[in-house]
């Protein structure tokens, strides 16, 4: 077949394309994975039938979603999940086959589900490839969402050649994750894929593998900071750590650039529902960001992000889209400020403002104002529950070693009280030795079972 994707992949040649824990493969190795794939799809599958491929990124599992994307078939991305959660992506998708493929499995394990959806019809419609997405699901039921991946990949069509090693860090079920890859085969660039995602095994291959660019979550980049892997390793190749998926705190960025004084530092913005923009970060040093994307429109509206796209998804499959007005804007959920000469700076989600007696703070202003002080090595700012103004302000604190506990309070709230106002100011501290956070490294704001220490 003629694809763009499949000529470009095809020209890049001996190219080395993927290094993963099972060792190097070429473009023109690739290329013929995906062909081999393609074949095997048509044989199997009918153009509208929905596939789940279970697994993380690999060479195997790479070749096989990239013909996923170009057979007219609906993929649907899945990792790391427990039999119950894997039942219910099922079911929720309307599957209608799970491939499991495996980093040292050449043969692929098939088993037919059978099963239904009719919001897949307006792919099929289009003879357009599909893309079902799971949201992560921390405020509830995960939504899965249908893209047109056809409509998707193309936007990835005018990328310029470019010799550069990526790291690919973020989940093959997150549009980050996709964002990453699509980018790195357009480019012809060279995916190094981790065998797990701790700072000893990134740190590593960093300097093995001489790796330029690492996308990242801040919470990944702050323990890659705090590890000694930081020293341990030559880190010296890298031109560019992007990150997103969560708010940065300015203190934290700060302490980025020290540890990476000649790379570049950009933040990345998208959303599961829109794909990824094309932003332009201000600075290194700012969180000011400016949407440049041709493919995408926004605008602010009473202080929240609204998004209208190319790339949007074609709707749901197991929720409203309460999110959409009847023109096509999403509303994010993002709190933006804008900053003039059309840049804006995320400053936090609506779903986690704190209401203090009708006054509203948001946990990422007090955040990075904690991460300034000397001695606070890590922090989590949320809203309790309060009789008197509905919720207070706490926060949880990892301290640096060597920093007295009842030392270290003192000095927040001397600190707090002098810079910041005083509903702000958090009625509560937790002491833990470290922070939760999830499977894509990212702070857990689900906060359950933690022994306090007072502020009086």
């Amino acid at each position: 077949m003629k694809h763009w994707l499949l000529e470009r992949i095809q020209s890049y040649g001996d190219s080395l394309a993927i290094s993963d824990s099972s060792g190097q493969y070429t473009y023109a190795q690739l290329h013929q994975a995906v062909i081999d794939n393609l074949n095997f799809l048509e044989e199997k599958f009918q153009p509208g039938q929905k596939v789940i491929l279970e697994s993380d990124y690999n060479f195997n599992s790479i070749a096989l979603f990239v013909a996923l994307s170009l057979s007219r078939l609906i993929a649907i991305p899945v990792i790391n999940n427990n039999k119950a959660e894997l039942q219910n992506k099922i079911s929720v998708s309307g599957a209608d086959a799970l491939i499991k493929v495996n980093q040292s499995d050449v043969a692929i394990r098939w088993t037919e589900i059978k099963s239904d959806n009719s919001l897949a019809q307006k792919v099929t419609e289009k003879q357009h490839s599909g893309l079902i997405l799971f949201s992560s699901g921390t405020t509830g039921e995960p939504k899965a969402m249908l893209h047109d991946l056809t409509v998707l990949l193309d936007t990835y069509r005018d990328k310029r050649t470019r010799k550069l090693v990526i790291m690919v860090f973020l989940m093959f079920d997150h549009i980050g994750g996709i964002n990453t890859l699509f980018n790195i085969l357009a480019m012809g660039a060279k995916a190094v894929i981790p065998e797990n995602r701790n700072p000893e095994t990134i740190a590593c291959l960093i300097e093995n593998e001489q790796v330029n660019i690492l996308p990242a979550s801040p919470t990944f980049l702050n323990l890659l900071i705090l590890s000694e892997a930081i020293a341990d390793y030559d880190l010296g190749s890298i031109r560019m750590i992007t990150y997103g998926t969560e708010p940065m705190p300015e203190a934290l960025l700060s302490r980025i650039k020290q540890h990476f004084p000649k790379a570049k530092l950009l933040q990345t913005f998208g959303t599961s529902e829109t794909g990824i923009a094309q932003i332009k970060s201000r600075s290194s040093n700012s969180l000011d960001i400016k949407i440049d994307d041709p493919n995408l429109d926004y605008k602010v509206v009473n202080g929240e992000l609204w998004l209208k796209s190319k790339t949007t998804i074609l709707g749901y499959l197991n929720a409203g889209m309460e999110q959409f007005t009847d023109d096509g804007w999403f509303k994010t959920g993002d709190i933006v400020e804008e900053r003039g000469e059309s840049y804006l700076k995320i400053v936090g989600r609506k779903s986690d403002i704190i209401n203090v007696g009708g006054e509203k703070v948001l946990p990422i202003e007090i955040e990075s104002f904690l991460m300034s002080i000397e001695g606070v090595q890590d922090c989590l700012v949320f809203g309790e529950k309060n009789a008197l103004t509905g919720q207070n302000v706490a926060a949880i604190i990892v301290k640096k070693a060597g920093f007295d506990e009842q030392n270290l309070r003192n000095t927040i709230r001397k600190e707090c009280i002098r810079n910041i106002q005083r509903y702000k100011v958090p009625a509560k501290i937790y002491f833990k030795n470290a922070l939760d956070y999830s499977s894509r490294f990212k702070k857990s704001r689900k906060v359950n079972n933690t022994e306090s220490s007072y502020i009086e």
